[in-house]
């Protein structure tokens, strides 16, 4: 199973997209990072996420989870059509104490994504591939973000982009069948 983590930027923050793939159940693998340029516009942002989730090893096996905090609410809206193969998760990231939510709606603290990227990568429950060309910036930033433990400064869209992914592939873990009707 794939998670591709999408974190919305465009005039002052990049795009940022995370891949991970799930090789059990508690390793993820890191396959992609991708910071699109500033300014590019939501529909090609819809366009090259639509372009990722029909690769062939993900299409029917991709949970894109999307920020849709802000102007994400309508780019969802977007990439609900486009993404077919893929099922769609929206995250409004807040400052809460505690994630809620149902479904594919949820409402998630932005310390909860962040805290849960570093564990993971402490446990040696994440692994990053040196040879990605982003993944040079993800250390910079996962490092910026443990040293400031704050919201301003340096960009932070990989490490957003992959603690989405990173906090639905756990979610997903926990809650695996609870969903399911009785008898099905």
């Amino acid at each position: 199973m794939f998670f591709l983590g999408l974190d919305l930027g465009q005039r002052l923050d990049f795009t940022a997209v995370a891949v991970v793939e799930r090789m059990g159940p508690r390793r993820l693998v890191v396959r992609h990072l991708e910071r699109m340029a500033l300014g590019t516009p939501y529909t090609r942002v819809v366009a090259r996420v639509s372009e990722i989730v029909r690769h062939p090893a993900l299409i029917g096996r991709c949970r894109l989870v999307v920020d849709a905090t802000g102007v994400g609410a309508p780019v969802v809206e977007l990439l609900r059509p486009a993404v077919v193969g893929a099922t769609l998760t929206a995250v409004t990231i807040t400052v809460g104490e505690k994630a809620h939510g149902r479904s594919e709606e949820w409402h998630v603290p932005r310390k909860d994504l962040l805290t849960g990227l570093e564990v993971m990568l402490e446990n040696g429950e994440l692994k990053v591939s040196q040879r990605l060309r982003e993944a040079e910036q993800l250390a910079r930033e996962l490092t910026c973000l443990r040293r400031t433990r704050s919201d301003g400064g340096e960009h932070d869209d990989l490490a957003m982009a992959l603690g989405l992914a990173c906090w639905r592939a756990r979610v997903s873990r926990q809650t695996s069948g609870i969903n399911r009707l009785p008898g099905i």
